[in-house]
């Protein structure tokens, strides 16, 4: 028990020794908060070499990475392209018109959620365009309720 080097880890050796003096393994897993085949799991494991490292969570390669092709070259060409050039009614990307985008034109298949990952990862933000009248209008000191602007 003084070997282990984690809470998950001395739980499951707890268990293997309560199993050890004789508790029956539904009462050892309802302890535990596990299933029962789990506790069966962790002492067939145990008796195996009867080595604590043995019990210990090994590390799991996770899941595969999503769209690989989708890399920061890839994003800038298409961010620097604007949307109506694609026939778009937008002036600017969004995220899901993007997604669908690379799934159409690039068969690049890619969710939302990666997406915005990935503009985060390489640096990309968005902000709200903020519209400005290139010049000011003749009648303006009319509409704001002076005389005259002479």
């Amino acid at each position: 028990m003084q070997q282990a080097t984690s809470a998950r880890l001395f739980r499951r050796l707890q268990a293997v020794l309560h199993v050890a003096e004789g508790q029956s393994i539904t009462r050892v897993a309802m302890g535990a908060g596990v299933d029962r085949s789990t506790v069966h799991r962790w002492v067939e494991r145990y008796q195996q070499s009867r080595r604590v490292e043995d019990l210990a969570d090994v590390p799991s390669p996770g899941r595969p990475p999503q769209a690989e092709e989708l890399d920061e070259a890839l994003l800038a060409r298409v961010l620097a392209e604007d949307p109506r050039e694609h026939g778009l009614l937008a002036t600017t990307w969004t995220v899901p018109l993007l997604t669908a985008h690379l799934g159409q034109v690039y068969d690049c298949r890619v969710s939302e959620r990666t997406l915005r990952r990935r503009l985060h990862e390489y640096g990309w933000r968005w902000k709200r365009p903020r519209y400005v009248y290139h010049e000011r209008a003749a009648h303006v000191a009319q509409k704001k309720g002076r005389l005259s602007a002479a």
